[in-house]
């Protein structure tokens, strides 16, 4: 059979098309030996025809766009999938078009659209079949397993399709009803969000004239019909014996693109009647009834992999995982499991739900105590059948490569009680021999097989919640933590990946003045590129079985991380890793000279002791610090560092008590000196500045005003804000393509801070959407950003877990919130409520919803402050973390129950009315 290649394309010079593909012709997927294509100036279609080897079922291939210079442009999409006829004619002619990379349009092919908001009837997410189109009378001409002479195959990629509608075609053939809208030809979703169906043409010498629309056969009547041109084959094209393949661009919708809105609430924060004093996997269908009643499309969460490694409050933080693959069992159902058979345990359980389920916070360690010793009883009242189970030994096999060190991880941190595997005896340090460790016939399985069982359930009631989700038309949206724990699964299995004298964090910003330090090891991403980010591309795979959207949280680090050495306690110390440090001369030649002592050593001098200690100045001294025979004051050996520091403050406080007030009192002011440098030490003589110099009392005290303009103007802001632009950009388009393109989910960066001028760019090429909150602009020069100016491929929100709810940022600064009131809301000398009153909160959610922004995403503590009624009394008690304490317990809870929520019908009637007057949610 004779196979033509077609599509319009407009080169430049020095571009050339070719198509690669299975086929030998086509190179068998080598672009070397590609097939080229020839440009007809008369068509102004780019060709080739090529001969296809008997029994050929089907052909995949792909364009390819190259560049005299050697640049290479693969058209976007997954490979093209050409089915051959059983009964193969001559030839066959496939008219195809360019799918350009960028395009808004692209990320409707994500998972969060074909699998849920769009997902088709009959369709099971992840098989990729479907029940076949309904053939409309007198629309089955072309659907035979032969072609018959001059056959055309209509072919169109449209994901945005209403379930309840078909695609389908009308248009000026006899065979396509001579634009009768009552009877079109009915394309298949078989193959979504492809849509597929054939016809022999009844005239195919004369132009073919068409058109594709959408039928409702509720209806009977084709409800909307593309906009534009007709859509034109010209006369004499479809041949006798040719089936011509029009592989048509998308559908031209005369609706704006679509926008979503949704909630945002950490599982741990949600509350139902059926909890155990923390929310669980199974109350995320209660909050995915509300959505659909509120007429919402996306539920997004913060993450929930396992982060037990202390047994204390510690491990509430959920951004600490001990395994970025493993689910935390607070999330567990217990009931979802099986009954307890024990009555005493029954009578139990009911107490402790009680007495939890009263307080108005997670109380992390009651709750995480009452549902391990639970879960022990559940495993051994159901061990023999959870071993027995079919269903159980598949998700051991698939899940083995991630499950098993887990176990065995889990099992050996509570025998030897610490999560530090460098603290267990030496034959554990390295992860040898787990499978014949927790081998199900070992003499200390129930050790292990606890935390199989563990998983398995909780494996189980998550994928059931996503799928009640997609079934329903709701995204569920995960979070993808940027960094992993020091004393983790991943650093006990793969130590190679990361570099564990390292930490990673953030630079100072509005939550932090001095900086965040998450303590996390930093990656080691020339190691991981070594077999193309396996690492990652596994993360988010296993990511993918339960989420359709996913939250990159500090996405930013793909591009450069904060990184300290592993003796900061707080992240002023830190620099960008990879930087691209500078050399001692190039500063001597910039700055006019160089001291390392002035530059790169703690500025301490009396009177600043004095300012910051004031009367305790001396006895600080005494304890902390010497004095050189000039004068210059340093920190003694035993405290140079801020590590160093807390173990020594911890250490006096064990052994004296009493001491207690006054070291903590004075531990700050001696982190505060440590970070008093200007120039931070990268090896070999080469030195980064130091964040916010700018603001150190060594940088007030320079010497001269000449020396403080061309540190700050010359060196500085060229260094954080020029010099690593081009390097950075580069860094993100060599490690996001593997995690951008390991699975089909919708990607959102948290793209907040210090944000490179590169970002958004490599974003919007890759096709991940930013972040737009109102009080944090993009815009440096931007005291407050309008969600009008959220570009189309964002997430605009009021907040994020880490800031105050918009009622709470409302209340401290009166002076602010008169501006944002005045300038923002457009309330012109007005005076702003002392309280977010209802509707101010209305408003600026109305705001958001009216964004060209695909997606609008709330908390659910923000749509809660549309109703006095349901709403908390007190909106600082609302807030999910506060950065700038480390100590932070993460305890929030919904002080509702989802069951009130749901039937709170005087609320939700109001939040579904605004949401849908914004437009978001239809398919057109």
């Amino acid at each position: 059979m004779i196979l033509t290649f077609s599509l319009p394309y407009r080169t430049t010079y020095g571009q050339r098309l070719v198509v690669c593909g299975s086929l030998p012709a086509l190179g068998h997927w080598n672009l070397a030996q590609a097939l080229p294509l020839a440009y007809d100036e008369a068509t102004t279609r780019w060709s080739a025809t090529v001969d296809v080897p008997a029994a050929t079922a089907e052909v995949t291939y792909k364009y390819v766009l190259l560049f005299e210079g050697g640049g290479v442009v693969w058209e976007w999409g997954d490979n093209r999938t050409l089915a051959l006829p059983g009964l193969a004619p001559a030839s066959l002619a496939v008219r195809d078009f360019w799918r350009a990379p960028a395009q808004p349009e692209n990320e409707l092919f994500t998972a969060a659209f074909t699998k849920a908001l769009f997902r088709r009837p009959g369709h099971q997410p992840g098989t990729g079949t479907a029940s076949p189109a309904p053939a409309k009378k007198g629309a089955t001409k072309g659907k035979k397993a032969a072609p018959a002479p001059a056959s055309v195959r209509f072919q169109l990629e449209a994901p945005r399709v209403d379930p309840h509608h078909q695609v389908c075609v009308l248009g000026s053939d006899p065979a396509l009803g001579n634009w009768d809208n009552t009877n079109p030809l009915i394309l298949s979703d078989t193959h979504y969000p492809a849509w597929q169906a054939e016809l022999a043409l009844q005239s195919p010498g004369q132009e073919l004239r068409y058109k594709y629309g959408f039928w409702d056969a509720r209806r009977h009547a084709v409800v909307q019909l593309e906009t534009g041109d007709d859509r034109v084959l010209p006369a004499g094209t479809a041949q006798p014996g040719t089936l011509t393949v029009l592989a048509d661009e998308g559908f031209r919708y005369a609706a704006q693109p679509w926008r979503g809105a949704g909630v945002a609430m950490p599982v741990f924060s949600l509350r139902s009647e059926k909890g155990l004093g923390v929310g669980e996997f199974s109350d995320l269908k209660l909050l995915i009834d509300w959505a659909e009643k509120t007429s919402l499309n996306m539920v997004q969460i913060l993450p929930i992999n396992d982060t037990t490694a202390t047994h204390t409050w510690v491990d509430s933080y959920p951004y600490a995982a001990i395994s970025v693959f493993a689910l935390h069992p607070q999330y567990l159902h217990l009931e979802g499991i099986a009954e307890l058979k024990d009555k005493a345990a029954r009578a139990e359980l009911a107490s402790l739900k009680a007495e939890l389920n009263a307080k108005d916070f997670v109380d992390y360690e009651a709750v995480m105590n009452a549902k391990w010793k639970f879960l022990k009883l559940l495993y051994q009242q159901e061990k023999k059948k959870f071993l027995a189970d079919p269903e159980f030994h598949t998700f051991k096999a698939e899940q083995a490569s991630w499950l098993v060190p887990y176990a065995a991880f889990s099992a050996l941190r509570e025998r030897f009680g610490t999560a530090d595997f460098n603290q267990w005896p030496r034959e554990f340090h390295a992860p040898t021999g787990l499978a014949q460790l927790t081998d199900e016939h070992g003499p200390d399985f129930d050790e292990f097989g606890l935390h199989f069982f563990t998983q398995f359930h909780l494996d189980k009631q998550l994928r059931a919640a996503v799928d009640y989700g997609r079934r329903r038309g709701v995204v569920l949206k995960g979070d993808l933590p940027i960094g992993i724990y020091r004393h983790s699964v991943d650093a006990w299995t793969q130590p190679e990946l990361y570099h564990m004298d390292q930490q990673a964090g953030a630079p100072p910003d509005d939550f932090s003045t001095s900086g965040q330090n998450w303590r996390f090891p930093t990656y080691n991403w020339e190691r991981m590129a070594q077999d193309n980010y396996k690492w990652w591309r596994e993360r988010l795979g296993h990511l993918a079985r339960y989420f359709d959207a996913l939250r990159i949280d500090h996405i930013l680090g793909f591009f450069r991380i904060w990184e300290m050495p592993e003796n900061s306690v707080e992240g002023l110390l830190g620099h960008f890793a990879p930087a691209l440090p500078l050399h001692r001369d190039e500063i001597q030649r910039r700055l006019g000279w160089f001291d390392y002592g002035r530059l790169c050593e703690p500025y301490i001098r009396w009177h600043l002791l004095e300012r910051t200690f004031g009367g305790e100045a001396q006895a600080v001294f005494d304890e902390f610090m010497t004095a050189d025979q000039y004068g210059a004051i340093q920190l003694k050996p035993q405290v140079s560092s801020q590590r160093l520091i807390e173990t020594y403050v911890d250490e006096q406080i064990a052994a004296n008590p009493e001491r207690a007030e006054f070291l903590l009192r004075v531990r700050p002011g001696l982190y505060h000196f440590v970070n008093e440098v200007l120039f931070l030490p990268a090896g070999n003589d080469f030195y980064h500045p130091r964040i916010t110099l700018n603001k150190t009392a060594s940088f007030a005290e320079l010497a001269d005003d000449e020396s403080r303009r061309r540190l700050y103007d010359d060196i500085y802001v060229d260094f954080f804000f020029r010099r690593h632009e081009e390097f950075w950009r580069e860094q993100g388009l060599i490690k996001l393509p593997a995690v951008r393109y390991a699975t089909d989910m919708l990607i959102c960066g948290e793209d907040l801070g210090m944000v490179p001028a590169s970002v958004p760019g490599v974003m919007h090429q890759l096709g991940i959407l930013g972040l737009n909150i109102q009080r944090m602009p993009s815009n440096p020069a931007t005291e407050f950003g309008h969600p009008n100016d959220a570009p189309y491929l964002s997430v605009v929100t009021t907040g994020s877990h880490d800031m105050s709810t918009l009622r709470g940022w409302w209340e401290e600064d009166r002076v602010r919130t008169q501006r944002y009131f005045e300038t923002t809301l457009g309330h012109w000398r007005q005076l702003a409520p002392y309280y977010c009153e209802p509707w101010v909160v209305r408003e600026v959610l109305n705001q958001h919803l009216y964004s060209p922004a695909m997606w609008a995403v709330f908390p659910l503590q923000d749509f809660l402050g549309m109703d006095t009624n349901l709403r908390r009394a007190n909106p600082h008690d609302e807030q999910i973390n506060v950065p700038s304490n480390p100590q932070h317990f993460w305890k929030y809870r919904l002080h509702l129950t989802l069951e009130e929520l749901n039937d709170a019908v005087g609320f939700n009637e109001p939040v579904r009315a605004l949401v849908e007057a914004s437009g978001r949610g239809p398919a057109y």
